[in-house]
């Protein structure tokens, strides 16, 4: 009923879908340029480079545009980002093949990737009821699994039928078309950031200046690097076991995704009485517990419930955290903190892909070790720093009221 009466809510229906539409390049990019570049001959090393230039960007990217959503509202970012990485699609699109061309369009394309993703949490107070924004922010990251399970099929469709070129141009056009969609609704259009509090010196820091927030970030990037060593971790047991389990990897990784969107729907659908710091760092020690038992390594069969238990944590603690993130960003800063989580989970998940590929050809086992250690030290962290999950003195107060008063002004 909960998510019944969630998706019946004005607005809700054509924001998720907009900004669903909108993200899915995010799980076409990497794959996308892979296959650009190879098919246009280029070398490995250079794929390597353009697909390091676009993740780059994005994590530098993203913050800097939420500043910009918070100072100057989210239609003129959104559409005006799109835009701008629609140029660097277009560009990778039209010179795969050129060494200087291929990387700047990536990196264009990353940089101004539209931030829907931390427009669509500072949107949720003014969109649904308060008794409804667990369930609103479960059902955004139960999103994600979709995401990144649609986009490679998506990828792989596209360039099988009519070449990695076209499926470039379709990631432009999705990405303008979600921020169209999304920047064109009455919530986004009618959505202002308080103004904020703090001196020069805080207007740089901008929500960073939470120490609460910081620690919370940080936390959640050793669960970013987790997922990045577990998915290492499957590709090189996939290959041990080749045949043994059909699909491969990609039932490893599809079972985890599948997990996640069980727990977050799970997560959303419970009315919750703790607070919301103590779901955060609870849910995190439940993720660390779920990965524990992929150091055993068993056999294909029992290896592919493991991945499902594994993946059950991520999506409630990721919805936990979107919440603890509003409640702990400084007034008028709400929109660029989110915009951090982006950031530190996908750098996090970049770093414990990259160790546990230098681990992958010695031991299995240390590569296990290595997701199960990210989530576990991120786990450790959260718990040891909950006293500090609590809002600074000049944090925002709830501003839902505001805005919907606005929105009522709009529609």
């Amino acid at each position: 009923m909960g998510y019944l009466a969630l998706l019946r809510a004005p607005h809700v229906t054509r924001l998720l879908g907009g900004t669903l539409l909108g993200r899915l390049p995010a799980g076409m990019t990497a794959l996308v340029i892979a296959l650009a570049l190879r098919e246009a001959g280029t070398p490995y090393s250079r794929i390597g480079l353009a697909t390091a230039a676009y993740a780059i960007a994005a994590a530098v990217g993203g913050p800097v545009l939420g500043r910009l959503v918070d100072r100057t509202g989210q239609p003129k970012v959104l559409l005006g980002s799109a835009v701008v990485a629609g140029g660097g699609y277009a560009l990778l699109a039209l010179a795969p093949g050129n060494g200087i061309a291929a990387p700047l369009g990536a990196a264009v394309a990353g940089l101004a990737m539209p931030p829907l993703e931390p427009c669509l949490r500072s949107l949720w107070p003014s969109v649904v009821k308060e008794e409804q924004l667990d369930t609103a922010y479960a059902f955004d990251s139960a999103s994600q699994q979709i995401l990144y399970v649609a986009g490679p099929l998506a990828v792989a469709g596209i360039s099988a039928v009519f070449g990695p070129s076209t499926a470039l141009w379709t990631a432009a056009a999705l990405g303008l078309a979600g921020a169209l969609v999304v920047a064109t609704t009455a919530p986004a259009r009618a959505w202002r950031a308080p103004a904020r509090a703090g001196g020069e010196a805080a207007g740089l820091l901008g929500p960073l200046r939470s120490p609460g927030l910081v620690l919370l970030l940080v936390g959640l990037a050793g669960a970013g690097w987790a997922v990045g060593a577990q998915n290492v971790l499957f590709i090189a047991y996939a290959e041990q076991h080749s045949g043994a389990l059909p699909g491969g990897a990609g039932t490893l990784l599809a079972l985890a995704a599948l997990g996640g969107l069980v727990g977050a729907l799970a997560y959303g659908a419970v009315k919750w009485r703790s607070t919301t710091a103590t779901r955060t760092w609870a849910l995190a020690l439940a993720m660390a517990a779920g990965y524990l038992p992929l150091l055993l390594l068993p056999g294909p069969w029992a290896m592919a419930g493991l991945a499902l238990l594994s993946g059950i944590g991520l999506a409630p603690l990721l919805a936990a955290a979107f919440v603890l993130v509003a409640e702990l960003a400084p007034r008028g800063t709400v929109t660029e903190a989110f915009a951090w989580l982006v950031t530190l989970f996908a750098t996090g998940n970049a770093a414990g892909y990259a160790v546990s590929g230098s681990l992958v050809a010695h031991s299995l086992t240390a590569v296990a070790l290595c997701a199960t250690g990210g989530i576990g030290l991120g786990a450790l962290l959260l718990f040891g720093a909950r006293r500090w999950f609590t809002p600074m003195p000049e944090a925002a107060p709830d501003t839902a009221r505001g805005a919907a008063r606005e929105l009522e002004s709009v529609a």
